[in-house]
């Protein structure tokens, strides 16, 4: 069957939406709404209700109450899987305008946006899997008279708060692994990329997921945001921000309810380069690692650390790289990197770009911005002459901005990479199997590619060392992350009285 096909060009009105919560839609009647202008073109697509306090308070007593009862958490991991599976085949019925609206609202090239739809179709296939999966342990070794079981249970209600530099893809590396657990869910994505979610909730409600199980409020992270990291009846939050915000994260829920935590926080990620790497392959990995959702992307390789004997060669190779790239529409098929998604980071970029040059490193390729008559557009960037205590190499720019540093030793590739607060991912690139092990295993990351960069599916976890991030979103460990382990001890037999 022939995959349904969308018109690519522009909306000629904005699309009004709402907001989800019980298993249905609700407009949005007197509220503000935000509209979200598209970042590639500078034309108005969506109108999101700013939600209140009490829309919030609405959606977790309906998360509450969903999982209360029973009426999600109490079905069999079988019957969890038959949603799961049926999701699936909703996100690919409806991928295209899925990722139609992620490229509107969030600037990528829409070739990418497609990759990533598919990406989370199997997200949930295999999350289907694991609903059948969960199990805990029995201890048959404490005498005849006790006999111990280890359970997982769900954690309970999960607030949710997404990033708007992968709406639909970060939503979807924790969603089905969060229902597969048994729990429910309060979603709050950006204000700025809150379609593709809205989306996704109408999906799984198509799909038989029982109503109050998903629910999504859209608004401003001082308002919806800040509400759910502190409501009471919020059993977990999982977020994905930056290191400054999830600190706060951690801050408000030590005042409320020590509530559960996952964090995915922020990241300086390095790409070490031997000179015995394949050269050829490692450039494209370099330029694909930062050049990639415009280097809008907390795993993105932003810090070049390359052998020193082919420092300026590989340099070289990396800026006839980012020549080439193809930077543009988002909605042109062609368009490798897409637009800038907001005005402020769009700002943070630029702004990092002058501090390079002023801190004193050499500006080898782009540092400016881009003018295709609308949108913004930022050109791949490349420094060379940068030292560690550089601005550009400590603190994660998120932008297409790599800095190049040249290394001797493996001892002294090690040392440079693992001097940051951040530990979220890593690359290596090397012919030599013993460098590249040596590397993996002293590099503090979460993620770590060998002569790769930025792959992966949902078999493996995501999350970070160091001040990245807490806990693991993905594969059998992020289902694990949303449940609690309960210990059972029962006594066989006779009981030996106390009591005389």
């Amino acid at each position: 069957m022939d995959k349904p096909t969308i018109d690519l060009s522009l909306p000629k009105t904005p699309r009004e939406f709402g907001f989800f919560v019980d298993g249905g839609w609700i407009g949005a009647g007197d509220r503000d709404v935000f509209e979200r202008n598209s970042p590639g073109h500078n034309v108005p697509v969506s109108r999101i209700p700013k939600c209140t306090e009490a829309d919030l308070d609405m959606a977790v007593a309906s998360a509450r109450r969903a999982f209360d009862d029973r009426r999600w958490s109490g079905l069999s991991g079988a019957d969890r899987a038959a949603v799961l599976l049926k999701t699936a085949e909703g996100i690919r019925t409806r991928a295209e305008e899925i990722a139609y609206w992620e490229t509107l609202e969030n600037g990528k090239p829409i070739s990418q946006a497609r990759a990533e739809v598919g990406g989370c179709i199997g997200m949930f296939e295999y999350a289907s899997g694991l609903a059948r999966a969960i199990h805990g342990d029995s201890f048959n070794n404490l005498g005849d008279g006790m006999f111990g079981v280890v359970t997982r249970e769900p954690v309970g209600v999960v607030g949710l708060i997404t990033p708007w530099n992968f709406p639909f893809l970060i939503l979807c590396e924790r969603v089905p692994y969060i229902l597969a657990a048994g729990c429910t869910i309060v979603a709050k994505p950006s204000e700025v990329t809150s379609v593709t979610t809205l989306m996704l909730a109408e999906i799984l409600h198509d799909a038989g997921l029982p109503d109050g199980v998903m629910n999504v409020v859209t608004g401003s992270g001082s308002t919806i945001g800040q509400g759910l990291i502190e409501h009471d009846h919020v059993d977990m939050l999982s977020f994905t921000g930056s290191t400054a915000v999830g600190r706060r994260v951690v801050e408000a829920s030590g005042r409320t309810n020590f509530k559960k935590l996952g964090l995915e926080l922020g990241g300086k990620n390095p790409q070490i380069v031997f000179a015995d790497a394949d050269l050829e392959d490692a450039a494209d990995g370099v330029a694909f690692g930062i050049g990639f959702n415009t280097g809008q992307c907390c795993v993105s390789g932003s810090r070049l650390i390359v052998e020193r004997s082919v420092a300026d060669q590989f340099a070289d190779m990396v800026a006839e790289k980012f020549k080439k790239v193809r930077v543009g529409d988002p909605l042109d098929e062609a368009t490798q990197v897409g637009a800038i998604t907001t005005d402020a980071q769009n700002a943070t970029i630029m702004g990092y770009i002058e501090k390079g040059q002023s801190e004193g490193a050499t500006l080898l390729h782009g540092g400016e911005q881009l003018d295709f008559g609308r949108g913004q557009y930022i050109a791949p960037t490349l420094f060379g002459n940068v030292t560690r205590d550089m601005a550009i190499a400590r603190e994660e720019i998120f932008g297409p901005v790599l800095t190049v540093m040249p290394f001797d030793t493996v001892e002294q590739a090690i040392d440079i990479a693992n001097d940051t607060e951040y530990g979220l991912a890593a690359s290596v690139w090397t012919k030599n199997i013993d460098k590249a092990l040596t590397v993996t295993r002293r590099v503090q990351a979460g993620r770590f590619w060998v002569n790769t960069t930025l792959s992966g599916g949902p078999e493996l976890p995501i999350g970070g060392f160091k001040q990245s991030g807490w806990g693991r979103e993905a594969g059998i460990y992020g289902v694990e992350e949303y449940t609690q382990i309960k210990s059972v001890h029962i006594e066989i037999g006779k009981r030996s009285p106390w009591v005389e």
